[in-house]
């Protein structure tokens, strides 16, 4: 049966599991948060942050998944003052605004969201706008449940104009955690969409395949369904709920092409926050009403199940006709042969 609650955030709980269950020996409890970050302002979105995650970890929560961008923002609407051949000074300057907001990995954010994670016993998956230097990425950070760094992903292939404001990741950063709750990775938004990617994921065995996105349309649920029983493993998608006040007001900030049909109450992205079990079945979500905390526990036991059906890297796989092969070194643009010498004689 669902339980639906609302917090004192005016963030509902949506779960179809029984939150009274004592066997915890096989089975997770986890959380996608369906949420708006607080555009421009880092350090008011990390205390959002907390707020939520306390939260979901009072309903006893071991896993916590935020959505694509959280923290640094999803600059939805913008294009950033970019034609072809041209780009304007205000772009310029919202670019300066968007990279003010981004974070270093390691850095101050990490270390927080680090603490956030040992304080409340949990799993964290975070998106985050990271930048390396002048370069952003859009990237999702995993801690463990003693506060642990374990590690990112930078996302592969940024949609359509992201390419504009964001680098791509390489193969190094495509990480399958194995953690006591199970094996944990992610990829993002439309990165799911690239099948190659999903099989290295595969094959690395992963079981809670998370998937923050910025897509809110009701399509989305089919490809988390697919790849839920493509790699018989648990799909936790978030997103952002977001309204348009959730950004700054014209003429600073500027949903390009739609601003003048916009009031401050308009939804511009939708959510759609969905956990989806092995064999397709939707545990909880998708959530299209605000934000919210969408909580379901996975039995594990369920990926045995699937996978004695379809198992797309064992015995469902021909390598003989078909194979994969993964450049997973890191692809730098410059190196140093000082560097590997002076490490030598360390």
């Amino acid at each position: 049966m669902a339980l639906v609650s609302t917090t004192g955030n005016d963030a509902a709980v949506f779960s179809e599991v029984d939150m009274s269950s004592s066997d915890s020996s096989s089975t997770v409890r986890a959380t996608v948060i369906q949420a708006s970050t607080i555009f421009y302002d880092t350090p008011a979105t990390l205390d959002k942050a907390e707020r939520l995650l306390s939260e979901a970890a009072s309903y006893g929560s071991q896993l916590v998944v935020f959505p694509e961008a959280f923290i640094g923002g999803y600059p939805r609407g913008s294009n950033f003052g970019v034609t072809i051949g041209n780009r304007t000074l205000k772009g310029k300057e919202d670019f300066r605004k968007y990279h003010a907001s981004a974070i270093n990995v390691p850095g101050p954010e990490v270390d927080r969201l680090g603490a956030m994670a040992g304080k409340y016993k949990v799993f964290l998956v975070m998106g985050v706008i990271e930048k390396d230097g002048y370069t952003l990425y859009c990237t999702v950070l995993f801690f463990d449940n003693q506060g642990g760094y374990l590690g990112k992903h930078r996302k592969l292939m940024p949609t359509a104009l992201e390419r504009i404001i964001w680098g791509f990741g390489d193969g190094s950063t495509v990480p399958v955690f194995d953690t006591q709750i199970g094996k944990i990775g992610a990829a993002i938004c439309w990165e799911n969409k690239m099948p190659l990617l999903r099989t290295a994921m595969y094959a690395k065995g992963i079981e809670i395949y998370c998937a923050p996105t910025a897509d809110s349309r009701e399509i989305w649920q089919a490809s988390m369904t697919h790849i839920a029983l493509e790699g018989g493993c648990f799909v936790l998608s978030a997103n952002q709920f977001c309204r348009r006040k959730d950004y700054p007001p014209p003429p600073e900030y500027m949903f390009t092409g739609t601003e003048e049909d916009l009031t401050p109450e308009s939804v511009v992205c939708a959510g759609g926050s969905v956990i989806i079990s092995p064999s397709g079945t939707v545990l909880a979500g998708p959530n299209y009403d605000g934000e919210a905390l969408i909580t379901a526990d996975l039995d594990l036991g369920e990926i045995v199940r699937a996978k004695f059906d379809f198992d797309v890297v064992g015995h469902y796989a021909r390598p003989e006709v078909l194979s994969l092969i993964v450049k997973d070194d890191p692809a730098t643009p410059v190196s140093f042969t000082s560097e590997k010498t002076e490490g030598s004689h360390k």
